[in-house]
């Protein structure tokens, strides 16, 4: 079956290493309070600290600590190519797991949601809807991973 969406199986290590990376810096990042490390650079906000276009801050040259910037980046850079190179032995099968997947991700996802929105309040649910722009990702690669090793599993039991 052809993909049209799907990158090259090759990418998926580049993928797993970029996930890894992310997911080490940012937890250093949330361990220490966004402290460390302190990689400050010039940045150009189109949105100032005093909201959408806010004339004071926004599209002026300010200085910035870019390490969750490139941790967020990481993080859905590597699970993209993760969750959406194709596997090796590509076909319908694999195509239906990988599409049921981000189906059920997707509404975990967004049960999540729903409970940190009814049970999570003010800077709290800030912190949540950061997690969840990963959580779709994560969910995803968590069960059509788990889906790919059971069906193999399932096969090399029957043989």
């Amino acid at each position: 079956m052809k993909s049209r969406f799907l990158f090259s199986h090759k990418l998926k290590p580049l993928g797993w290493i970029l996930f890894l990376i992310g997911m080490v810096l940012g937890s250093i990042l949330m361990l220490n309070e966004f402290d460390t490390p302190n990689w400050e650079v010039q940045v150009f906000p189109l949105i100032g600290e005093e909201g959408f276009l806010a004339r004071n801050t926004a599209f002026k040259w300010s200085s910035n600590n870019i390490a969750d910037e490139l941790a967020s980046l990481l993080i859905i850079f590597g699970g993209i190519l993760v969750s959406f190179s194709k596997t090796k032995d590509e076909d319908e099968y694999i195509s239906k797991i990988r599409m049921d997947s981000l189906i059920w991700a997707t509404y975990v996802n967004y049960g999540v949601l729903i409970l940190a929105v009814v049970f999570v309040f003010e800077m709290s649910f800030f912190s949540v809807l950061i997690y969840n722009m990963f959580t779709l990702l994560l969910f995803f690669m968590l069960r059509f991973h788990y889906v790919l090793y059971k069906t193999k599993k399932s096969i090399s039991y029957e043989e």
